[in-house]
């Protein structure tokens, strides 16, 4: 999961004053399906009349957004509340605070009631409730809605893209997930799945071409179970047709998606991926244990014979496609030799990128129920270093087999190092530096020949004869 924070930049209009103009601020943490989220909250919050603003100090309403996934996060969260609140305290015009999102719904009565940090808890399916609850916490109340939906999509909302580059943007094509793996919070926070009318996911993409968008991510927990069903016809829309939908839009504009889950992934989605030069060859295919013991116990749904089945499919119907991956180092009776398989399993899928984590037991989840987090922390974080020690190696090795290879690249905007450099990713979705020629802007596809790599990174030149 992605560790970054994105706060809203947009500039007030210089004729708009204090006092008829309202102000919103927006940080979010975590995954890419939160920053979607603040999209659709600025969306409605700007049908109310408000506009973003850069300055904490401006705001009216200042709003957190986070998951609640790693206990990390959580901690992140409280600091900047506490922060908030410092703020709000020492200004003339005090602003109110919310939270949104996974952490809302699961921390209600902690920052209400106990610790009265916020003003306004909104979980994910109750954005809509957002002028009611403004309203009451505008009269002096504290508000809270995280009432949980079968039905809410936000299907109907054009989000506001925050921060963008004006290149790529999210699509949330599905909202909560049935899995129900032990260790994870996000059925309970987000809901029963249900998945999004796939007319109303090509129209925002086909917008977002039009706009000069040339990349969209479709975003889901589990989009490989994204199933919709015409409420007239009866018609059924799988995930690969959606996926073909997309792509045929233009070719022109690349199609990535998030979160793929081994034991839904089907051969119909892989081929649709190879028929499609602009569907990228990327997929998140997250494994979490090496150890078909601890994949029992984490209820994955599948066993690593399978999972490494689906690495070989994707290397056969699909062979330069890029896998990246996720795995939890000491889940409850995990054994060295539960994590040597880990390590192992990580070195047959070849993974090009990994997201990492020690396992941190989050409450009301059927581990935290029904097991004991039993692995000392000191073995844990040891795991996990290894773990990413043997990463970095992947990785390195992964991005050197490209030198002297040539990619279509998509210019994101300048290099973060260097303003004379631009960056961008290829279809594998690896980020690539390079200098800029006359004549390329952000949003142009360029042909880049690779001449270096570390393990992050492919360093190369514009080719022009490609």
């Amino acid at each position: 999961m992605a560790r970054d924070r994105a706060v809203v930049e947009e500039t007030k209009c210089a004729s708009a004053t204090r006092d008829t103009t309202r102000y919103y601020y927006i940080e979010t943490y975590g995954c890419q399906m939160n920053f979607n989220d603040s999209e659709i909250v600025a969306s409605l919050l700007e049908q109310m009349g408000y506009r973003a603003t850069t300055d904490i100090k401006n705001a009216d309403l200042v709003f957190i957004n986070t998951c609640s996934i790693r206990e990390k996060a959580e901690e992140t969260v409280r600091r900047r509340l506490r922060y908030f609140q410092s703020v709000s305290k020492s200004i003339d015009r005090p602003f109110k605070v919310g939270v949104l999102g996974c952490m809302a719904e699961r921390m209600k009565k902690q920052l209400l009631e106990e610790e009265q940090i916020v003003d306004m808890v909104v979980g994910p399916d109750a954005y809509r409730s957002l002028p009611q609850l403004i309203e009451e916490v505008e009269s002096g109340q504290r508000a809270v809605n995280v009432l949980l939906s079968r039905e809410e999509t936000y299907a109907d909302i054009q989000p506001v893209r925050l921060g963008s580059n004006g290149v790529s943007a999210f699509i949330s094509i599905m909202r909560g997930c049935d899995n129900m793996c032990s260790f994870c919070v996000v059925p309970f926070t987000r809901g029963r799945e249900r998945s999004r009318d796939p007319y109303t996911i090509v129209a925002e993409a086909a917008d977002l071409f039009d706009r000069g968008y040339r990349e969209v991510t479709l975003l889901g927990q589990n989009v490989d179970s994204y199933r919709w069903v015409h409420p007239q016809t009866g018609e059924v829309v799988h995930f690969a047709k959606l996926l073909q939908w997309c792509a045929e839009i233009d070719p022109r504009l690349r199609i990535r998606f998030s979160t793929s889950h081994p034991k839904d992934m089907t051969d119909e989605v892989l081929h649709t991926i190879a028929q499609y030069p602009n569907i990228c060859k990327y997929i998140h295919l997250p494994i979490q244990s090496g150890s078909d013991r601890i994949l029992e116990l984490m209820r994955r749904g599948y066993t690593r014979e399978w999972y490494l089945e689906r690495i070989e499919a994707i290397r056969r119907i699909v062979p330069d496609c890029a896998v990246s991956s996720d795995i939890i180092t000491g889940f409850c009776t995990e054994t060295e030799e539960d994590h040597q398989m880990t390590l192992q399993a990580m070195e047959e899928a070849d993974f090009c990128m990994s997201y990492m984590f020690a396992y941190s037991e989050r409450p009301r989840t059927w581990a935290a129920r029904n097991l004991k987090d039993d692995v000392p922390r000191e073995v844990k974080i040891r795991r996990l270093e290894e773990v990413i020690q043997l990463q970095k190696q992947l990785s390195l090795r992964h991005n050197r087999r490209d030198i002297g290879k040539t990619f279509e690249v998509l210019i994101e905007g300048d290099s973060k190092r260097s303003s004379s450099h631009f960056k961008g990713r290829n279809s594998q979705n690896k980020m690539v530096i390079f200098p800029k020629v006359n004549g390329y802007q952000p949003g142009d596809y360029v042909y880049v020949r690779i001449d270096d790599a570390t393990s992050a990174t492919l360093l190369g030149h514009i080719v022009t004869n490609h």
